[in-house]
């Protein structure tokens, strides 16, 4: 496989996590954070970081609206929920 095709797939897988990371606005950034060690803001920098690597300029909250599919404060105001004693102990306990 060319670069070319192999760089042409991942877009597609990435556009198919954004797309599901948007549809499942009940699954919290902290889950994902505990489970995989990233979330929808880290999605956002790497945008950023990308972009600023092939001479583009993307602010964060651009990138994090391209992620979340709205503004990070409208999916804040919508969908996030407070983070449970257990979530935090998780993150916490990662982080030593």
């Amino acid at each position: 496989m060319e670069k070319k095709q192999k760089i042409e797939i991942y877009a597609d897988v990435l556009e198919r996590l954004i797309k599901h990371l948007q549809e499942r606005n009940d699954v919290q950034n902290i889950d994902l954070m505990n489970l995989s060690g990233f979330c929808r803001n880290c999605l956002s920098k790497w945008y950023v970081t990308a972009a600023e690597k092939k001479g583009f300029k993307v602010d964060y909250d651009q990138a994090r609206e391209l992620i979340y599919g709205m503004s990070y404060q409208e999916w804040k105001n919508k969908f996030q929920t407070k983070a449970t004693k257990e979530q935090i102990e998780k993150w916490n306990s990662k982080k030593n």
